[in-house]
């Protein structure tokens, strides 16, 4: 719905200020205009509300997802990376105990 604007008083008082009634009539017109072309409404203001609460609540659940992926790769790294550990210390374990032995062996 365009927003009323009464230019029929806009006519009015510039012409009552001396001004021709082309030139009132004409500055009337462009206030008219200006206002239509560039106000928003209610409804144009519902309109984008809605839309950008469709675009946050769209970007909401592509986040989450991006973060539950990312939790799912860091679950796996800390896991390749405990077993990595695990690997590393039972390795130096039996290399302890062949030294042990051999220590043993040696005396």
């Amino acid at each position: 719905m365009p927003v009323a604007v009464d230019t029929l008083n806009i006519y009015t008082r510039l012409k009552s200020t001396g001004l021709s009634e082309e030139s009132a009539k004409e500055i009337a017109e462009v206030f008219r205009e200006t206002i239509e072309e560039n106000l928003a409404t209610k409804n144009d203001l519902k309109t984008t509300e809605s839309n950008l609460t469709k675009y946050i609540e769209s970007v909401r659940a592509e986040v989450k997802k991006d973060i539950e992926l990312l939790r799912s790769e860091l679950r796996k790294e800390i896991a390749e990376s405990k077993a990595g550990i695990i690997k590393w210390v039972a390795g130096m374990l039996v290399a302890q105990a062949a030294l042990i032995a051999t220590l043993v062996k040696l005396l």
